[in-house]
């Protein structure tokens, strides 16, 4: 489970099994995604910033 040096997330977890991830923010979580493909989660890892990753390639786009 990676644990960020980020402000705007704590960590986060993926299955590429099932694609779902979930995220863990400052002061909420876990929040779960769905149908994450491999390369967003890896996207999210590699980010210098994972609050501007989140909110362009994920917020609003992986509801369960």
């Amino acid at each position: 489970m990676p644990v960020f040096n980020s402000t705007a997330i704590i960590r986060a977890e993926y299955n590429p099994e099932t694609e779902e991830m979930q995220v863990w923010f400052p002061d909420a979580g876990p929040y779960d995604f769905c149908g994450v493909p491999e390369r967003v989660w890896e996207g999210l890892l590699d980010a210098k910033s994972k609050g501007s990753f989140y909110n362009v390639h994920i917020r609003d786009k992986y509801q369960c």
